[in-house]
């Protein structure tokens, strides 16, 4: 069978079966067309169900030489190993030449946070006499307050909103929902930007009607948008740090966790499938940890 009747099987299922998003969809498909263009290059009358385990490590070696970060390996190879696995599914290899191939290992970079008087300043910066600042305020509240992603953000449906009973219903990775508490400093907000100014736009477009936050045009905010409002405010509030959307969501988690919350509900509300993705946010503080060791460590009672 020839390589583009297996990835237009595989596409379908990943799509149908597994319900990827169609972000995810698209990077595995890439990088499935990306081992398919380096064997055609190397060895033209292979086809992939012959390929070995010795072809792959010569594809994520080509991949290394060319310079790609280790992230963008580790999730190629991810890629080459759901295309394989799904051959399987289908019985069409015997072996999956991918199986023992291991990720190149990645180190757990912390990312940056922001203190809870660094996000007022944010805050603060925004001028609410805009329309458009009462929007920005929204999303600034609501992604703190929920720790979403930027993509979760952009895609938050009016119908999904449950502020009477403190909820809303997030549409996360691989379609998969959750429900996520949002506090009332968040909501009061959320409130006034959907009654005072989205309510009052008439130049909302069909597809868009049941999106909270829009653009002037009546349209769905893109992420890049996103992160330009936040970069704005965050220079106009003189934060020295890279502030983009996620680090408010690095920022909600990391408060609720030193504040002693419980790593699994942490883990629920981001949506991490593995538990080992929240740990990163189990870091304290140096000057924290240099303090307890100062005022309770016997040897320094003395």
């Amino acid at each position: 069978m020839d390589w583009q009747t297996l990835i237009k099987g595989f596409t379908a299922y990943i799509t149908l079966e597994k319900g990827f998003s169609v972000h995810s969809r698209d990077a595995y498909i890439r990088d499935v067309k990306g081992l398919k263009a380096f064997v055609e290059k190397t060895s033209p009358a292979l086809s992939a169900t012959e390929i070995t385990p010795q072809h792959i490590s010569e594809f994520l070696i080509y991949l290394y030489q060319m310079g790609l970060h280790v992230r963008t390996q580790a999730r190629v190879l991810s890629g080459i190993k759901t295309f394989y696995k799904y051959l399987m599914v289908e019985n069409l290899i015997q072996n999956n030449p991918a199986v023992l191939l291991e990720s190149p290992k990645i180190s757990r970079k912390i990312p940056d946070v922001l203190s809870v008087a660094e996000i007022q300043d944010i805050l603060d910066a925004i001028d609410l006499s805009d329309p458009q600042g009462q929007r920005n305020r929204a999303i600034i509240e609501v992604l703190y307050a929920c720790g979403l992603r930027v993509s979760e953000l952009v895609e938050l449906k009016i119908s999904n909103l449950f502020l009477d009973i403190g909820f809303i219903r997030v549409i996360g990775k691989n379609n998969k929902e959750r429900l996520v508490p949002i506090g009332a400093e968040a909501i009061k907000y959320l409130e006034i930007y959907l009654k005072s100014i989205r309510q009052k736009m008439n130049n909302i477009k069909e597809d868009s009607k049941n999106i909270v936050f829009l653009n002037r045009n009546g349209r769905k905010m893109t992420r890049v948008m996103v992160f330009y409002i936040i970069k704005e405010f965050a220079e106009k509030a003189g934060i020295q740090k890279t502030v983009s959307p996620h680090t408010f969501r690095h920022s909600f988690a990391t408060h609720l966790v030193e504040g002693g919350a419980d790593l699994r509900a942490v883990q629920d509300m981001l949506g991490h499938e593995s538990i080992i993705t929240t740990e990163i946010y189990t870091h304290l503080d140096t000057d924290y940890l240099r303090d307890v060791v100062l005022r309770y460590h016997p040897m320094n009672q003395r």
